[in-house]
């Protein structure tokens, strides 16, 4: 089977600090991920004026504006992210909210783009996408399939992976539907069909890669008692160390579903059949 492509969000868990997002990289890197992701946004397109002004404490201040501005990476980061995991061999890419973050990102040559949940009904964002050739991952949260099927029209299918999701954090297990992940094959047999999940544990995941995806995203945190939003919807390392490591045994033993007579199983006939 071809191999999963496994993603390390790390989102907005770097609280700000370029120091934490590359320990962030070094785990994903150490855990066997294929990439990690971060998310860019341009704050005054992405929030209003007055969502900005609303009282929220945080470490970066007193209201909400400056707390998502205390989390966003600018141009001096994002080159030492993308030359930081150039030598460590691993991909990186972001989630873009706004068509100048796109433009943003672009300058990177990310392998992919991934288009958020939040974003997945903006036609507009959808189409700016497309204005770089560059493969799309769409999170399919907060969405039904007409929802959905919409937003493919609108992308186009060519170079297009589809992540179920559930976007609460963390998200019940009652309300994960990984059944979708076989929905979304049935009905489009020609995308690749993922996972991204915000669940507590990980039997899920794996449970998402036996019915079928072939892509996985988990956000990553060194500590889920760490100061941020998304840091108890995230696996520690040492979780997602395990998580790749049984994706990986999945995938070699899954084998080619042609029933045969292993070299290894010779000596156990010769032992134990007494009718050959």
């Amino acid at each position: 089977m071809k191999k999963v492509y496994i993603i390390a969000e790390i989102g907005i868990n770097h609280n700000g600090s370029l120091d934490i997002a590359k320990k962030l990289i070094d785990a994903a890197v150490e855990c066997g991920c294929d990439a990690a992701k971060f998310q860019k946004r341009t704050i005054d397109v992405v929030y209003s004026p007055e969502e900005l002004a609303k009282p929220r404490e945080s470490i970066f201040g007193d209201t909400n504006g400056d707390l998502k501005r205390g989390l966003e990476f600018g141009q001096a980061e994002y080159e030492e992210i993308d030359r930081y995991c150039k030598q460590k061999n691993i991909d990186w890419f972001a989630s873009c909210w706004d068509k100048a973050s796109v433009d943003f990102i672009a300058q990177f040559n990310p392998p992919y783009f991934k288009i958020p949940s939040a974003c997945l009904t903006d036609d507009e964002l959808l189409k700016y996408h497309r204005r770089y050739d560059v493969p799309i991952i769409l999170s399919t949260g907060m969405s039904d399939l007409e929802m959905i099927h919409h937003a493919v029209n609108v992308l186009g299918r060519e170079n297009l992976t589809l992540l179920h999701c559930t976007s609460t954090y963390p998200a019940e297990l009652s309300e994960l539907n990984l059944k979708c992940i076989q929905t979304l094959k049935k009905i489009y047999p020609d995308i690749p069909i993922g996972y991204s999940g915000h669940e507590g544990g990980l039997a899920t995941t794996y449970a998402a890669v036996v019915l079928g995806a072939v892509m996985v995203e988990r956000h990553i945190t060194l500590s889920r008692m760490m100061w941020g939003t998304d840091q108890p919807a995230s696996v520690e390392p040492q979780g997602l160390k395990r998580l790749v490591r049984d994706i990986r045994a999945y995938e070699l033993a899954m084998g080619d579903g042609i029933k045969c007579i292993y070299d290894s199983e010779r000596p156990i006939i010769e032992k134990l059949r007494r009718v050959k």
